[in-house]
């Protein structure tokens, strides 16, 4: 059994407890993601009176897909409830709003390591870690509970590079126990690459670029897939349970279908049978 000490329940994105930071303080621009232009700082012109979206049901359909593979892993409500007090931007002086703005992606940052720690604690394989990742998630939790200007100044990378160590080592640990040897395919360019079938288990495909990539009924058992590029791959009929560090913002840019094993953290996309 892997680490129950720490779970997932403020690490899941709750909008009836957030001020739609995301919406507000996030740029984007025109493209085949976003309809729209958008400064960060301004609110999205789809952004209630209430702070919900008025198109979250047909975000899709509007042209806004950007929006819908986008996850601030419970950073929204902690900034808005816990950072700032529950004091809503729009009524709040202009300075307090704009350093809301500036906090949020940073508190998102942290709240994403939180989310891999956590599920490195649930890992059996990496339990000779267990107890250097519990310190670092203690570590992390921490840092999300600065003050505004604290987390304004915060060196995110620097923290993030002592994490991956530890992501590093729960990786090798966890891939280890898969027999036969291990595809080394981390960062590689593998955009529409044809791996339908591919025995992929246990494979290092950390930051590795699939755009477009054919995974139909790839075997992706044990895999690491943390920060792998997975837009418009196709992963029907793909075998992803027991893969590992994969986030709900990567499956929902992908494809698949009814028939996709997948690991119990994630969800299956909704658009997924809508598109097949």
């Amino acid at each position: 059994m892997g680490d129950k000490t720490a779970d997932r329940t403020g690490l899941r994105g709750d909008c009836g407890n957030c001020f739609g930071l995301c919406c507000v303080a996030l740029p984007f621009a025109r493209s085949a993601d976003f309809a729209i232009d958008k400064p960060a700082g301004r609110a999205c012109p789809n952004l209630g009176e209430d702070h919900r979206c008025g198109i979250h049901a047909r975000l899709r359909q509007s042209g806004f897909t950007g929006c819908t593979v986008y996850d601030c892993f419970g950073a929204g409500q902690k900034v808005s409830q816990l950072t700032f007090g529950g004091r809503d931007p729009r009524t709040a002086p202009p300075e307090e709003a704009r350093r809301m703005n500036e906090v949020f992606p940073v508190v998102r940052q942290l709240h994403e390591l939180l989310w891999y720690l956590t599920e490195a604690l649930g890992l059996p394989a990496a339990r000779p870690v267990h107890g250097d990742l519990r310190r670092s998630l203690a570590k992390t939790e921490g840092l999300t509970r600065l003050t505004p200007d604290e987390l304004a100044a915060l060196d995110v990378p620097a923290h993030r590079q002592d994490v991956n160590v530890l992501l590093l080592k729960t990786s090798e640990l966890v891939r280890a126990g898969v027999r036969g040897r291990k595809k080394e395919r981390r960062g590689a360019d593998l955009m529409g690459a044809r791996l339908r079938g591919a025995d992929l288990r246990g494979a290092n495909l950390r930051g590795a670029c699939l755009i477009a990539a054919d995974l139909a009924g790839a075997d992706l058992r044990e895999a690491d897939l943390i920060g792998a590029d997975l837009r418009d791959t196709d992963l029907t009929d793909a075998d992803l349970t027991g893969a590992f560090f994969l986030t709900q913002p990567q499956l929902n840019a992908a494809r698949g279908s009814a028939g996709t094993g997948l690991p119990e953290s994630v969800a299956r996309p909704a658009h997924w049978t809508a598109r097949l």
